[in-house]
């Protein structure tokens, strides 16, 4: 599967909103959120999701599936800093049988400072491809396709 989503930069465009207070531990030797870091608040608002959705992921993974990330597209367009009160906006995107789509806009104050994109696929806890669990077929897409 490759990208198909386009974030966007409305969040109104966005089923669920989640947010983070960057950590002075996050900052790089310019002041600013590291990228790595990213990563993690992307996960952190993945999780956050599947529980409002229903699912957590803990339960999720105790059924035998768990969600390997395959691709990440991140653009930065404006820098995050410590304490800024970020909110992820996510938006599920295309869902197949085996993968699915999460588009995001992380967001102060209303701006955009970020649009990312994650692709997973469903594994087995031998690393294995699976079928995602029937729940996705239900949940709400969102996002802007290409």
């Amino acid at each position: 599967m490759r990208l198909t989503l386009e974030p966007s930069l409305d969040p109104a465009d966005y089923s669920f909103a989640h947010s983070i207070r960057p950590r002075f531990a996050e900052t790089d030797a310019m002041g600013i959120i590291h990228h790595s870091a990213y990563a993690v608040y992307l996960e952190e608002a993945r999780v956050a999701y599947l529980t409002a959705m229903g699912h957590p992921y803990r339960e999720v993974r105790s059924g035998g599936v768990d969600f390997a990330v395959l691709e990440l597209f991140v653009a930065y367009r404006l820098p995050l800093r410590f304490d800024d009160g970020v909110t992820v906006h996510l938006g599920l995107g295309e869902v197949t049988r085996a993968t699915f789509q999460l588009a995001y806009l992380l967001s102060v104050d209303g701006v955009a400072h970020t649009t990312a994109v994650t692709v997973h696929g469903a594994v087995d806890h031998e690393g294995r491809a699976t079928r995602l669990p029937r729940f996705f077929r239900d949940l709400p897409i969102s996002g802007r396709r290409e």
